[in-house]
């Protein structure tokens, strides 16, 4: 009986599967082409101190322990270099846009935030 309802599960799954990829567009072509721009900053950027490490840390603690944030806004990049960090990366709001820049800006340590995180479009 559990092998017939998890392959009716699958079933169902596969079955609705082009009508939920369908929702989202997969063409990401334009962040792939800005990415590759020598100005981008990646997260294979992250500066090697062990200053810049500690600061991504406790930037990402700050981020991950926000509970109202989305799963997109405790997902962002943040990328530290000299203490200049770089945030990247969709997320729900311009308040939750806001509420991260906070974060990294109130973290010791930080020079300059560059915010450039993208707030999704409404479907």
């Amino acid at each position: 009986m559990r092998r017939m309802v998890n392959g009716v599960l699958a079933i169902a799954l596969f079955v609705g599967a082009p009508a939920i990829a369908a929702e989202y567009d997969a063409d990401n072509t334009g962040r792939n082409v800005r990415d590759r721009d020598d100005r981008a900053v990646t997260p294979g950027d992250q500066g090697g101190s062990e200053a810049d490490r500690e600061l991504t840390a406790a930037i990402r603690r700050e981020i991950v322990k926000d509970d109202s944030l989305s799963t997109n806004a405790h997902n962002v990049k943040v990328i530290a270099q000299n203490g200049v960090v770089t945030l990247r990366g969709p997320v729900k709001s311009e308040a939750e846009k806001a509420a991260v820049g906070a974060k990294a800006q109130r973290a010791s340590g930080v020079k300059r935030v560059d915010n450039q995180l993208e707030v999704e479009a409404k479907k």
